[in-house]
Formats: structure tokens, sequence, C-alpha cells
């Protein structure tokens, strides 16, 4: 339930070029090439808030749960780095930094979309769209509800706390669905749908005193997309679904649900286009209400969902997407593509900006049997730290998608920037580069040469998964402003947590 952006976790740290590289260019992995995309399939896709990382209880329980679950696709929250350890313990292949998924299908990071959602490739030119949310938990409606706020000051919350956190994932997915591609939006909404705040219902629970239209469910509806537990289970009063709190053991070192927590069902997935759910189990502790999978004692103060869809994949947009977006000197590069398939289409690296005809640093076309969908792998031992752009170009040399990538040195460090001095009131920017971009990365602001470990944080942005960029802090921040004068330190923290890699000091001045 809990997100960083409302308090403080009670958790400490666990701890341009001569030569051409070579590539090569092979299919997408373990998947066999059809034809085009319109294939009808299945996938199941399970959201799962793990809580500070699934250790409160017990990380193997977690394990234990994902395996249970046996999804084809996992998205998790709060896991505070470990998604790529928590695919690799689970058997999962691909997994996404950007946005906490791990899949058994290759997991394209979709260009253009800032990291607010991927494309999942059940076979190649045949994709699903998925993103991953986790809304802001500061009052949470039910509670406030128990705590005696009228309806009318709860509903004004939500709009100004949870629906501006969702919008950004919604605009970055609209139009998918109506192009044909079938689109998830999942994770832990920290919010009741109005579906389960009915006439029916009222009473059912304490805090259901009277029927809500629940501002973020009404947006997901009015944009098109369906609830997969309410599709599955259309009766509310029978199947309540409720995802948290869960009954998990109570911790002697971390925070725990009050005994009169309000429960109710806010770990959800739901699907728009050509995806009919047909079926929707919870996942949770031993003998829990509804609980169809179950693992004793359970790891999280949530249950999971998992939900199977029957679907049709669409075709991806033309593109080419590099993964990682930040390279190490040496390590692979693979780019995976779509093209219209035609004679002579080749993809190339150029330095960022770069004509991909005048500038090209290395090149690979596509095979004689012009495949759509593919993936190139260029070596990186012989390019310079710094910006790129992996171009595709046509047999003309006209440019048909472009999307950039970074190489940096190996265990080279984020860099901040920022202005020395800023006036009291003056917003507060703060740039940086050559970041892992992961998805819960964040630029904390600390009195000058405070430790992340010990002090608490004066205010902070998060990165939104990029590899460079800038934040600003001002008047819409949380925390006090404007800054009184003083000496003050940025930090670049990593993944939701208190482990600092990067700082610039400023100042500021009355």
């Amino acid at each position: 339930m809990a997100v960083k952006r409302r308090f403080r976790r009670l958790m400490t740290v666990a701890l341009a070029c001569a030569l051409l590289p070579v590539a090569t260019i092979s299919p997408a992995p373990a998947q066999t090439q059809l034809a085009g995309a319109g294939v009808p399939s299945t996938i199941s896709i399970m959201t799962f808030n793990i809580e500070y990382g699934g250790t409160v209880v017990d990380l193997e329980k977690i394990l234990t749960a994902v395996r249970r679950a046996d999804a084809d696709v996992v998205a998790f929250n709060e896991v505070y780095g470990k998604v790529a350890r928590l695919g690799r313990l689970t058997g999962y292949d691909h997994v996404s930094r950007r946005l906490d998924i791990v899949s058994r299908y290759p997991i394209v990071d979709a260009p253009g979309s800032g990291g607010r959602f991927v494309f999942v490739q059940l076979a190649p030119g045949n994709v699903v769209a998925l993103t991953n949310v986790h809304l802001a938990s500061s009052d949470y409606g039910p509670r406030r509800l128990l705590d005696g706020w009228s309806r009318k000051k709860v509903m004004r919350t939500e709009r100004a706390v949870r629906v501006p956190d969702l919008r950004p994932f919604l605009r970055a997915t609209a139009g998918l669905a109506g192009a044909g591609i079938p689109t998830f939006v999942v994770g832990d909404f920290n919010s009741p749908s109005h579906e389960d705040w009915t006439e029916a219902t009222v009473g059912l629970r304490p805090q259901v005193r009277f029927p809500v239209a629940w501002p973020v469910t009404k947006l997901m509806s009015r944009k098109g997309f369906t609830d997969s537990w309410r599709a599955v289970h259309n009766d509310p009063v029978a199947d309540e679904g409720l995802t948290w709190p869960a009954a998990r053991p109570p911790s002697a070192t971390s925070w725990n649900p009050r005994r009169d927590a309000p429960q109710d069902r806010i770990d959800q997935i739901w699907s728009a286009g050509v995806a009919t759910a047909t079926s929707s189990e919870l996942v949770g502790e031993r003998g829990g209400p509804e609980v169809g999978i179950w693992v004793s004692p359970w790891g999280s103060d949530h249950r999971a969902v998992v939900s199977t869809f029957d679907v049709t994949p669409g075709t991806p947009p033309v593109m080419v997407s590099p993964a990682p977006l930040l390279v190490e000197i040496g390590r692979d590069l693979d780019v995976t593509y779509h093209a219209p398939g035609g004679a002579g289409e080749r993809v190339r690296i150029v330095p960022s900006g770069g004509d991909p005809v005048a500038d090209v640093i290395d090149s690979q076309g596509t095979p004689p049997s012009a495949l759509t969908d593919g993936v190139v792998t260029f070596a990186t031992g012989t390019l310079a730290a710094g910006p790129y752009d992996v171009v595709l170009i046509d047999g003309s040399d006209a440019e048909l998608a472009r999307t950039p990538f970074w190489v940096n040195e190996v265990d080279a460090p984020p860099v901040l920037g920022s202005a020395f001095r800023f006036d009291v009131g003056e917003p507060i920017e703060i740039s940086f580069t050559q970041a892992p971009a992961n998805r819960f990365d964040w630029i904390g602001l600390y009195r000058r040469g405070g430790d992340p470990l010990v002090d608490y944080y004066i205010a902070y942005r998060y990165t939104r998964a990029g590899v460079e960029g800038s934040v600003t802090f001002d008047e819409k921040e949380y925390g006090p402003w404007p800054l009184p004068p003083g000496r003050y330190t940025a930090y670049y923290l990593l993944t939701d947590v208190y482990r600092a890699v990067a700082s610039v000091d400023f100042v500021v001045k009355g």
C-alpha cells in the first residue's frame, strides 16, 4: 500500500569512435516467426505488492507465491531494486527495471513512452502493452471515511492525490487499444473500485456506509478499461476480492496495519482492447477470504491477484528499442526492431542526433527474407562513453525510427548538475545523466553533507526512470517552501531506498 512520497520508509539499505563494433542479427529469442499479428493467444498476469522488498516475513514466501501463481507476467510493487533477482529466482528470463516487471515473454521497452509502458512480445510481431502503477497512499479513502471525513472531502482528495498519479500512464497508453494492441494497466491503485461500493454493498464493511464513485476506477472505466476481477466475479456482495490488508504474521521491526484497517480491493488488473478475462484469482494466506492460491505463512500485507485473458495481440509500431538504455562499454547492446519488411532495411548506430547516412558508426541489415521483427546485437567495446541513437532506415536510406541510448564506463556513477547558487523562492533544478533508469530512482534534498541513512530528506523527486533529464523543486513540492537560506546537498538515490550514488552541492541565498 505505502509509497515513499507520503512518508519515510522504515528500512535502511540492504545493501566518438574509430573502430566499428561487430553486430549480429537473429529472430526474437525463443519465438517462432509468424506472418503477422492477430494470432489469438492467452496470457496470465499477476500484480503483487511484496511489501518493503519482500523481507518483512520471508522472501522465500514471496518467491513461493510467484511460483505457485505461475503467471506469464508478474508486475511487482515495493521491490526496492530486487526485480532482476526476483526474476532469476523464480525462473523468468525477461525483466523490466523501468517498471519492475518479469515475464516469460520478451519485454520490449516502448520507444517514446518515457518508461510508462512496455510491449510484451507473445511472438514476433504479436504484442500486448502493459504498465505497472503504484498510486499514492496518503489519505487512503476508506480510512478517511472511517475517520469521519465527508464523502465530498474524500472525493476532492482522491482527485488531488491519486488521479494525477494515474493520468500520465493513461496518456502514454492512449490509442494503443484502438490501434489493435491489447493494453493492461495493473498494480496497487490504493483506491477501491466504484463497482464494489454500490447500494447493494452498503454495510458489507464498516467503511461502506454509502455508494462511492471512486474517481480512479471511474476514470479507468471512462478510458475503456475493464477490471478483470469484477468481469469474472460480477457480484460484489458474494465476491469481494479483498486484497489489503492481508493476514501476514505481525512484524516486530516493520509497520503493521492497524487492527481496524479498512479492508478493500485496491490491487487490480485492468484491460482494454481485444482482451477478455477468463479467470481471476487471489493469491494470499491459507484460509484467507476467497484466496485460491495460498502460501503459509503469507509474506506481504497485500494479497496478489492473477488474471488470465484471451487476447488477440496487435502489431507494434515501426520501431527500434535498445536494451539496456544505459550500456557499459564492453557489454552487448540488443536492439529489438519492428520494420515494414522491405529490402535494404538496416539498423544503424549514430552519435546522438547524427545523420543515419553521413554519421554511421555501425550498421546491420535485416536478413534476406526481410523479417519484420528481430533482434540486432551490437558489441560496444570500441564505443566511447556518451549518448547515441539507434536508427532504422529503409533501402533508400530514409529514416523510419530512432531511439536514444547511452554508453557508460564500467561502474561509472550518475552525474548530477546544479547551479551553485539559488535565490530564496527560485525553483531549484537538478540535472542528471548516466543514470541507471530504475523505476523509482530519486533525487533527495538534504542539509549540506547530510547522511541519507540517518537524516531525513527535506524534499524529493523521482527521476521517472530516465537515463538523463532534470527534476525541479518548487512550491509544488511536498515539504517546506521556499527553502530557507543555507547550504544543501542533492543526492541521487537508487530504487526508492536510501543508497546515495552521486551528489551535488548548492546554496540558497536570502
